[in-house]
């Protein structure tokens, strides 16, 4: 593998270039290191020097410094937003880590290899010199790779920087990290790291669940979070996170499922991940039969789950809020959870109750809410995601969802007719909302006051008869657009 010049922005030579011009030793070092090696796009830059954070806040006079870390984040004037900000963190090594998760003390380390010593994973202890070395540079790169990174990517390997045990226990996260880069990069836990992670899974119990949460949701949102999710549950991390969702193991369905129920809600995440769904719809996937186990009645073809969503919802309210997900977010998800079940058949549910579905679930999470349901399809084994009837209730809730097309479109109402024509309530207020509705479907442009108010003048001078059947020919005109309307919207639907 070979790091190409051109990857590497401006900001970040200029940086690392400046640092070096003022006698001090600069590398680009951790995870946009490993990206380059991979051909991904860094999300971040971080460089490794040997100033101080007082030389380097006087080197970068635009900066901020607000850490123990040893860690200064310096400004650039770059237009990409993921190089507005560029972190320069001294040599360090980190002694005591007391709480699982930081190091209680940090002191300076010598040389860039001691510093690469302290990180995580071989694949991110990987430092990038911009040239050959001795001042001033020569054309080219250094790389230094102490623990093998290098080595570890080309066979798609996690593996713990120095011994495992010390690296988790330092840092009880990193288990977590370790799984999630394996979903992010399609990797394998390295069999002595991943062993080490088995010894130790009750370390999580001291991370903050705010920390915990946020490992997760990377996880759910990689391109492998199926089987991230599942090397979770392997290890037995699972049970420190989500222990409800384990339940699902094991457990055999009725006959409508082939698939146990933990192999159920897998399949649904990753059908929802490769049809790059949201994080609400992935995790709604995930979770949304995770109340079966607590109600499961039977075992064999005839065993049933009745309730299960309401028990689900319950449970993923309970799940999300220990977790310390945002409340817009646990009410989306729990919503889908508890409606996931609607049922729906073409001929046998009426506009009145696919309006109170659209209620209770809410118009802005319809489209989410099928689309758990066709994850939830796919999940069970089942070769089509959106049958003809899904397609049905789609233009169903699209036809009840529309403005009927009434009299109250208009701009002129029954008590404005009254006011101009100075007349009582009567069926002729009726007949002539009926006309001017009749004007403005054929020219939207119309529905103005001043302009269907001088057409009631007109129409108020008109004999009853005559209004009747203007009426009696706008009714059928309203007809027909509704008509044409439904059309189009059984066309959008194909059914």
């Amino acid at each position: 593998m070979e790091v190409m010049k051109g990857s590497i922005p401006k900001e970040v030579k200029s940086v690392v270039a400046e640092l070096e011009k003022q006698g001090f030793e600069a590398y680009i070092v951790g995870g946009c290191v490993r990206d380059m090696f991979l051909g991904r796009e860094p999300q971040d830059w971080d460089v490794a020097t040997s100033a101080t954070p007082e030389e380097v806040q006087k080197v970068f006079p635009d900066n901020f410094y607000e850490n123990k870390f040893f860690t200064v984040t310096v400004r650039t004037q770059a237009s990409d937003p993921k190089l507005k900000e560029i972190e320069v963190t001294s040599y360090r090594s980190d002694l005591r880590y007391g709480d699982r998760r930081h190091p209680e003390e940090v002191q300076y380390a010598k040389t860039v290899e001691e510093d690469l010593a302290r990180r995580d994973f071989t694949v991110n202890a990987i430092a990038l010199g911009i040239g050959k070395p001795g001042f001033p540079r020569k054309p080219g790169f250094q790389i230094l790779d102490p623990f093998g990174g290098r080595e570890d990517l080309k066979a798609k390997l996690i593996r713990a920087v120095g011994t495992p045990d010390e690296r988790f226990q330092e840092d009880a996260l990193r288990m977590m990290r370790g799984v999630r880069f394996c979903a992010t990069l399609g990797f394998a836990l390295e069999p002595e790291t991943r062993k080490a992670i088995a010894k130790n899974v009750s370390l999580l119990k001291e991370i903050s669940q705010e920390r915990i949460r946020d490992e997760f949701a990377k996880i759910i949102m990689a391109e492998k979070a199926g089987e991230g999710v599942e090397t979770l549950r392997e290890l037995g991390l699972l049970e420190f996170i989500i222990p409800e969702l384990v339940e699902g193991y094991g457990v055999t369905q009725n006959k409508h499922h082939i698939y146990t129920v933990w192999e159920h809600n897998l399949l649904s995440l990753e059908y929802a991940v490769k049809q790059k769904w949201s994080f609400e719809i992935r995790l709604a996937s995930l979770l949304h039969d995770v109340g079966k186990p607590r109600v499961k009645k039977g075992e064999g073809k005839d065993s049933t789950f009745y309730g299960h969503e309401v028990v689900g919802s319950r449970l993923a309210k309970q799940i999300l809020s220990r977790l310390k997900f945002p409340q817009k977010t646990i009410e989306k998800i729990v919503t889908l959870v508890r409606y996931h079940l609607f049922y729906y058949n073409v001929g046998e549910v009426t506009e009145a109750s696919i309006r109170r579905l659209v209620k209770n679930v809410g118009p802005e999470n319809t489209e989410e809410l099928l689309q758990v349901r066709m994850a939830d399809r796919i999940g069970s084994g089942v070769p089509k995601a959106e049958p003809y009837k899904l397609r049905h209730l789609r233009y169903l809730i699209d036809k009840v969802s529309q403005d009927p097309i009434s009299a109250k479109m208009l701009k002129v109402k029954g008590d404005d007719v009254m006011s101009i024509l100075g007349i009582t309530p009567g069926p002729r207020i009726g007949w002539i909302l009926d006309a001017l509705l009749a004007a403005v479907l054929e020219d939207p442009k119309k529905n103005e006051k001043d302009i269907l108010t001088q057409y009631v003048k007109e129409l108020g001078g008109l004999p009853e008869e005559k209004l009747r059947a203007i009426s009696k020919k706008a009714e059928q005109e309203r007809e027909n657009v509704e008509m044409k309307r439904d059309e189009m919207t059984k066309e959008k639907y194909w059914v």
